[in-house]
């Protein structure tokens, strides 16, 4: 067999393999077989460096010994972790009584790890919106309110206006769900006003870079360029504090969202009912103009949809599922036009390229192992009629190889806890972990609704009362401790990577012996009224 190492020297190639291992180990993404690849590549070039029979077979065994180790620390299987992305343009109202089909509760397939729900038009008058800012928002509470007793957390929200995008995740992966930043741009009034913009959320799920953006797009049929080029600008113009990832497009995962307000060009508005009544929804897709764009503009390529195998989603009369019978209203009177039917409503994604990692073609297979998408169901949901638009969601398998295995953080509360004494906390942390000052551990009820449903929290370095290198200790005041104790949780929240980066197997708190005393006198003082009344009635 001929070889092909005379072309380059021994130290070119080895240079060249530890850059290359630098690079695929910073992205997680270089497996088995290309390293089996190199080795074999390593192998060939040492038979022109030495014919040493037993330095080869020491190489060998230690090379068998890698491989040994390198699979006993791998992850043993791809993780799925499923996705439900809702967005809803609600035109103002407020939440419907029942969400349960909204959100899969009403299916025994519904076992969803991470909610993203994006609405547009939430009521944001100045009264609204100035309540919502020292408040949380109906829509917020609600939500919370129906997911909290399932176990699932307000994991980050963000609100500009009109648009609101909310995150709840399955409490079992709180402490895998790191880096969360947010982050909103205007578009509206020339960036001056947020009616028109996005808002995004971004996170490092087990270790991969997400990044959810839900936006409202300029309307009307004739402004397509404009929506091209205000969501050009936010591709462009979003930074996130604090981020290594240079751009929304940097992410692993971008999954855009929204009232989008791309229409269906040319045909008319009989034409489309026509077509709609009849199911054929095949026939309008080579209409739609963001299919249109999407062949055209370089920034959307990558972009993927799933089939529009459901009806347009606007626009439809209140609380029916009847298309515009209203004629639009103008300044002279009722001469306006009806609307024709669209999918405004819509949800892609874009899976980060393999060529944009640097890795050769072995590798860029094992990459795509690593991390994958599937859409299980894209869809209308056609009995909301609180506004003229309908919900869209759709529900993704995210398979992945997990990066992150164990929290960053391991805590635990130590002794018996109430409210007679201050009670002690030990925490450990991984290597490398970027704590701060301004960290801190909250103490929740078991079943806390958002990061900041905490009762009492005590400041990493400003209550520690000791420290070492494998464990550290710090106090929470028994004056902050509830007197009525119940089943309760540490979370410990990282500053530098907005999260809780560890949570505690839940405890009992214990209630204070002030609170006993207290039931105990109101006992007495029940009984003493008792007696009065009897003796008062002649008994």
């Amino acid at each position: 067999m001929e070889r092909h190492c005379e072309d380059r020297s021994d130290m070119d190639f080895f240079s060249e393999v530890r850059v290359r291992s630098d690079s695929q180990g910073s992205t997680g993404s270089c497996g088995k077989f290309v390293l089996r690849q190199r080795v074999a590549q390593l192998m060939t070039c040492m038979e022109d460096v030495s014919s040493d029979d037993d330095l080869q077979e020491e190489l060998s065994r230690s090379i068998d010994q890698a491989f040994l180790i390198c699979g006993k620390k791998m992850p043993p299987k791809m993780q799925d972790f499923r996705m439900h992305i809702i967005t809803w343009n609600v035109g103002t109202a407020s939440p419907p009584r029942e969400l349960s089909s909204l959100l899969l509760l009403d299916s025994s397939s519904s076992n969803v790890d991470l909610y993203v729900i994006g609405l547009q038009e939430v009521n944001s008058k100045v009264v609204n919106f100035l309540s919502d800012l020292a408040f949380d928002d109906p829509w917020s509470l609600f939500l919370m309110d129906v997911l909290a007793p399932l176990g699932y957390v307000k994991l980050s929200s963000i609100r500009m206006q009109g648009l609101l995008l909310l995150a709840f995740v399955k409490h079992k992966h709180i402490p895998f769900i790191q880096d969360i930043r947010t982050n909103y741009i205007r578009t509206g009034l020339y960036g001056y006003w947020g009616n028109k913009g996005g808002v995004t959320i971004r996170m490092s799920v087990y270790g991969h870079m997400l990044c959810f953006m839900n936006c409202h797009l300029p309307a009307h049929m004739e402004n397509t360029n404009q929506r091209l080029d205000d969501f050009e600008r936010m591709l462009e113009a979003q930074q996130f504090d604090g981020e290594s990832i240079g751009s929304i497009l940097d992410h692993d995962v971008v999954f855009w969202f929204g009232d989008l307000n791309f229409r269906i060009a040319d045909f008319g508005i009989h034409f489309i009912r026509e077509v709609v009544n009849s199911n054929r929804y095949n026939l309008l897709w080579e209409k739609d103009q963001l299919n249109i764009a999407k062949k055209k503009e370089r920034f959307l390529q990558g972009f993927l949809e799933g089939p529009l195998k459901f009806k347009p989603t606007y626009k439809f009369d209140l609380n029916s599922d009847v298309y515009d019978t209203r004629w639009k209203k103008s300044l002279l009177g009722f001469n306006g036009k009806k609307r024709k039917p669209a999918w405004t409503d819509r949800i892609l994604w874009r899976l980060k390229e393999d060529s944009e990692n640097e890795l050769d073609e072995a590798a860029a297979s094992d990459f795509e192992q690593i991390l994958k998408i599937n859409l299980e169901k894209y869809t209308s949901h056609m009995s909301f009629g609180i506004s003229d638009h309908k919900p869209v969601t759709g529900t993704f398998t995210l398979q992945m190889k997990p990066l992150i295995l164990e929290p960053s953080v391991t805590l635990r509360a130590e002794g018996e806890w109430n409210a007679d004494h201050d009670s002690l906390i030990s925490y450990t942390v991984s290597k490398d972990f970027p704590s701060s000052t301004w960290d801190w551990i909250g103490l929740y009820k078991a079943g806390f609704r958002h990061t900041n449903d905490y009762v009492t929290y005590a400041w990493v370095k400003d209550d520690e009362i000791s420290f070492s290198k494998d464990c550290s200790q710090v106090y929470i005041n028994a004056d902050e401790i509830p007197l009525d104790g119940g089943e309760f949780l540490l979370g410990y929240f990282c500053h530098n990577l907005q999260c809780l980066a560890g949570i505690s197997d839940p405890f009992q708190i214990q209630p204070g012996r002030i609170l006993s005393s207290k039931e105990g006198t109101e006992e007495k003082n029940d009984d003493s009224t008792k007696s009065d009344m009897f003796m008062g009635a002649g008994f």
